[in-house]
């Protein structure tokens, strides 16, 4: 187990007095962390011109023709 995961488990275990529950909690734990990581790999490849400016402008970005 990783450093993460040992800190989301001592900070459950502090905030709500329980240890994860089985085999499948301690996985999405493991995957969380992979999914931080992506998340932090992809900062500052983004300009904020590439980002809808709202979420109204952001449907209008993904709506398909009839």
């Amino acid at each position: 187990m990783g450093v993460f995961e040992t800190s989301v488990e001592a900070t459950i275990a502090r905030w709500f007095g329980i240890k994860p529950p089985n085999k499948p909690a301690k996985r999405l734990t493991t995957e969380l962390a992979a999914t931080i990581k992506a998340f932090e790999a992809l900062r500052g490849t983004l300009a904020f011109e590439d980002e809808p400016s709202s979420f109204e402008a952001a449907l209008l970005a993904t709506k398909e023709d009839a």
